[in-house]
């Protein structure tokens, strides 16, 4: 009777447990920036010295110093539909004077249920006319960014380039 018992109590005990609940798929995505040679499209090229910082209700998001690289993350305000940074090139330049360009983003937000473990993520879909609006508020230095190309309008991952820009 006690081994009955004692089965019993184990089998109840092992069927109300649950499977571990672990969030191993995306959350909300960051979107992704990738900078190409102006002089020769095909070709990536990397930022030298590329300070990032968040403008408006990002005002205090600094996202660092991006060096060598040709593709960067950048975080968009959920709460909001248009988020600004700062893109200060050659910012700790000694023998060049550092070239500050705005990049402002304006999109539509979805929040998407993606699982318990995970919850929900919020999906943006950039603006087809001003999806991404670039700006240099000191005329003399000029744009040091040409031309950004949306690649993709959703941005639902970060496995993929959303924005091009050629310098």
């Amino acid at each position: 009777m006690k081994k009955i018992l004692l089965l019993l109590l184990v089998s109840i005990s092992i069927s109300s447990c649950e499977k571990d609940d672990i969030c191993t798929e995306e959350t909300t995505p960051r979107l992704i920036v990738e900078f190409y040679d102006i002089s020769n499209p095909a070709n990536t090229k990397n930022v030298v010295n590329l300070k990032v910082k968040g403008e408006g209700a990002l005002n205090d998001l600094d996202l660092g110093t991006f060096n060598a690289q040709s593709k960067i993350e950048l975080p968009l305000n959920p709460g909001s539909t248009t988020t600004k940074y700062s893109m200060i090139l050659n910012s700790t330049s000694t023998t060049v004077a550092p070239d500050e360009d705005f990049l402002e983003f304006n999109y539509t937000t979805e929040t998407v249920y993606v699982s318990r473990a995970c919850g929900y993520k919020t999906v943006y879909t950039l603006n087809n006319i001003d999806g991404v609006v670039l700006s240099d508020e000191t005329t003399a230095g000029g744009l040091w960014m040409q031309n950004p190309t949306i690649q993709t309008n959703t941005i639902t991952t970060e496995n993929e380039t959303h924005i091009k820009i050629y310098f």
